[in-house]
């Protein structure tokens, strides 16, 4: 996504090392799918970039795709759909069927090319990007909902909920309306902390958000 900035700190880097443990035994050997999910400002992003960087340390290509950029609605707009309707906040909200499908792509290297959503979160508008479609060695999906793409290999889930994410979430500077957000982030977290069970990698939280989750 056009306008997102990432905030890479050691808790990223060292939960990016512990997926690349998981994965050991083969990468490289096969091409590979990986899902980071967890709850917004988790760290899914920058755990994901780091995970991209030392896959390119070991000589592998990758390519990362962002859940960001598969909603059906730009960023703005889909706010304003949910002050409207909060039913319309969960999985059903993005196009994971169509994310699934370039996941596939990119693993097999189908196609030459993959066209694939692109959004500009300052235009709320959603684009269109051409990339190279593969093989590639890793393909990392990042998203909330990520753990429920059907073509991943590998489910990995960062285990901090909306209440310790906050201050991340500042940070970022993405929250158009911090009151409203609250109930929708108490929404997904309904729905995304089951994703847990389905997970193989488990990240823990930092050791001083480390309390009883809500």
């Amino acid at each position: 996504m056009i306008g997102d900035k990432l905030v890479v700190t050691d808790y990223h880097r060292n939960a990016a090392k512990q997926i690349r443990e998981f994965l050991a035994d083969r990468l490289g050997k096969q091409p590979l799918a990986v899902s980071v999910a967890g709850e917004s400002g988790c760290g899914k992003s920058e755990t994901a970039q780091c995970l991209a960087d030392l896959a390119a340390e070991q000589g592998l290509t990758w390519f990362i795709l962002g859940q960001d950029d598969y909603f059906k609605l730009p960023p703005k707009t889909n706010h304003r759909r949910r002050q409207e309707d909060l039913t319309w906040v969960g999985p059903s909200e993005v196009e994971l069927d169509l994310m699934d499908h370039h996941v596939a792509a990119l693993k097999t290297g189908q196609t030459k090319q993959v066209e694939k959503p692109l959004v500009y979160f300052e235009e709320d508008r959603i684009g269109s990007e051409q990339i190279p479609g593969g093989p590639y060695d890793l393909v990392i999906t990042e998203g909330t909902y990520t753990t429920l793409l059907q073509n991943v290999d590998v489910r990995a889930f960062i285990d901090r909920n909306y209440r310790q994410t906050k201050k991340a979430r500042l940070t970022r500077g993405r929250d158009p309306d911090v009151l409203f957000l609250e109930q929708v982030l108490a929404i997904e977290h309904d729905i995304i902390s089951k994703h847990k069970a389905l997970s193989d990698v488990v990240i823990a939280a930092p050791a001083d958000e480390q309390a009883p989750s809500a």
